[in-house]
């Protein structure tokens, strides 16, 4: 199993960093491409979608003025954990994830929705 990390800024853009949500976009489809070429191999391809996730090269901006904001983005109140990814991962490297090859999970706490 190939788990991608990408990013929630792939789907919403990020205005500030352009070339960043670019480039999680592109990593989305090489993961959605690869799960198709991979899957005769026995091979299972997903990718995770992270929004704002808590983590020391964090802590700046959450204790800052614009950490309201920030979580304030998920109706939850908060920032997703290091921890929560984790878990995600772990379970798409599990053989019980092989089904989910080609989605992307998204983890951002409702702070944004696809259509």
């Amino acid at each position: 199993m190939i788990v991608n990390v990408g990013s929630r800024g792939a789907f919403r853009g990020e205005p500030d960093a352009p070339a960043y949500a670019a480039a999680k976009a592109g990593l989305h489809a090489l993961g959605q491409s690869l799960a198709i070429a991979l899957a005769p191999h026995g091979i299972a391809v997903a990718s995770v979608a992270p929004g704002f996730i808590s983590t020391e090269r964090q802590q700046l901006k959450l204790e800052g003025a614009g950490g309201v904001a920030l979580r304030s983005q998920s109706p939850f109140g908060r920032v997703g954990t290091a921890d929560e990814v984790a878990a995600a991962i772990l379970y798409l490297t599990s053989p019980a994830a092989q089904w989910a090859s080609g989605t992307i999970l998204d983890l951002n706490g409702a702070s944004h929705l696809r259509s």
